[in-house]
């Protein structure tokens, strides 16, 4: 058996503005959607043009209150090429919401507040 990944899921509760950050803040684009007639949800698959990897964002219709993440000790990371240049756009964005200097480091947080670690290449 073998076993390979597919994608990650974020729940997010406004997709516009989760999708408009997530080309922003990292250059992901949708590459899928499945959105049922009834319309009860959206599932929107982003990718990196690189990677088969992707991160699927699921919107539920009813959903209304911000989701509670705990203590919000998982993440993703995203590997640039230009980490000087990724710091400083983010910066620009304000989303750094933590940054770990010593390791080389930083990590951003989408608008549901899940972070985003970002590493040098």
């Amino acid at each position: 058996m073998n076993f390979r990944f597919a994608h990650n899921n974020f729940n997010v509760l406004d997709l516009e503005k989760s999708l408009s950050f997530y080309k922003e803040a990292l250059g992901l684009v949708e590459v899928k959607r499945f959105a049922p007639e009834s319309g009860e949800f959206i599932l929107v698959y982003l990718g990196d043009g690189s990677s088969k990897h992707t991160l699927e964002l699921t919107w539920l219709r009813d959903r209304t209150d911000a989701y509670n993440l705990g203590e919000n000790e998982f993440h993703l990371a995203f590997i640039v090429d230009d980490f000087e240049a990724a710091y400083k756009h983010h910066k620009k964005m304000g989303c750094i919401c933590y940054e770990n200097k010593g390791m080389g480091i930083y990590f951003i947080n989408d608008p549901d507040n899940y972070w985003l670690e970002v590493v040098p290449a």
